[in-house]
This record gives C-alpha cells, sequence and structure tokens, in this order.
C-alpha cells in the first residue's frame, strides 16, 4: 500500500447505516500525500500521449486538474446538469436507484484526441461507463482511466467497456 493510503479515514455507517465511507478529505489536506497520490495516478500514462484529462464531478475536478497539470495536458470538467451553458453534449445513464446525466460544452474535446477519464472513487461504475460514452460521442480516442479508490464489492470494473486500461491506486 502506498504511504498515501494512511490518509483515506473510514467512516463507518456514513452517508446511512451499514456503508462504510472512504474520506479523502484528509488525504487532500496533506501537501506531500496529495502529491504522491497525483504522481501515482500520473505513473502509468507518462508516455500514453494523453492530450487531455477529463475529470467525473465532483471529486474527479480536483484529481483530474492536478494530474492534467502534472501530465501537460488539458483538463476537461465533466458535469452534472445544468451546471455548463449551452450547447453541450450530453449522456443520460441509470444508477442503482434512478438516472443521471453527465454533460461537457459541445465543442470540448476533438475527434482523435487522447483522453484520460479520473475519478476519486469507481463504485458500481455507472458514472465512469457515462464518462466513456460521452467521450466516445466526440469521437476522440479514450486512453483509458483511473481511479483513487476502487471498491471491489461493488463490481464497477464489470462494467468499464473497450479494452483500455483502468488504474485504481487503492482496491478495498
Amino acid at each position: 500500500m502506498p504511504a498515501f493510503a494512511g490518509l483515506i479515514r473510514a467512516v463507518p455507517d456514513f452517508p446511512k447505516p451499514g456503508v462504510l465511507f472512504r474520506d479523502i478529505t484528509p488525504l487532500l489536506a496533506d501537501v506531500h500525500g496529495f502529491a504522491e497520490c497525483i504522481a501515482a495516478l500520473a505513473a502509468p500514462w507518462r508516455d500514453a500521449g494523453v492530450q487531455t484529462v477529463c475529470g467525473i464531478e465532483a471529486r474527479g475536478f480536483i484529481f483530474g486538474a492536478a494530474l492534467a497539470q502534472v501530465l501537460h495536458a488539458g483538463f476537461v470538467p465533466l458535469r452534472k446538469p445544468g451546471k455548463l451553458p449551452p450547447p453541450v453534449l450530453a449522456v443520460d445513464y441509470q444508477l442503482e436507484y434512478g438516472s443521471d446525466r453527465l454533460e461537457a460544452r459541445s465543442d470540448a474535446l476533438q475527434r482523435g484526441e487522447r483522453v484520460l477519464l479520473v475519478d476519486d472513487v469507481l463504485a458500481t461504475g455507472g458514472t465512469l461507463a457515462a464518462a466513456q460514452t460521452l467521450v466516445e460521442r466526440f469521437g476522440a480516442e479514450l486512453a483509458g482511466a483511473s481511479v483513487v479508490i476502487e471498491l471491489e464489492a461493488l463490481h464497477g470494473r464489470g462494467r468499464w467497456n473497450g479494452g483500455q486500461p483502468l488504474h485504481a491506486l487503492l482496491r478495498y
């Protein structure tokens, strides 16, 4: 386990009974731990020709923007509905108990552009799969995805398509 793993706090019964929440705020507050985390996120992608990092709302923005700087790439936020002015390109997707939508500016990505998806946690995989679909709708080339934490019991990796790499720094 990387040293920064000790900065992620386990909070039982949050936000509801039976859930063990992984709190990343101590990691974000620690200058050395956060730097180590970003370096680890960047390692598999240094020679992958990534041109743009897409961070998934909201905590994916934190990791994605920092990672884009390290990789000398642009950053595009993938937002929840109603947060970006039109025109946008959108993908609707199903969650365990409902549906949601991800949006990006309609000119955010170019055909053939190499894109890396980033988020804090891979849980059931619905949001990451929707982000992949959104990138593909632009005609961009998906290099792969990275997450800080993968919650293996929720089997989100099974929803990842296309054979591109999916890297998780920590697995619980």
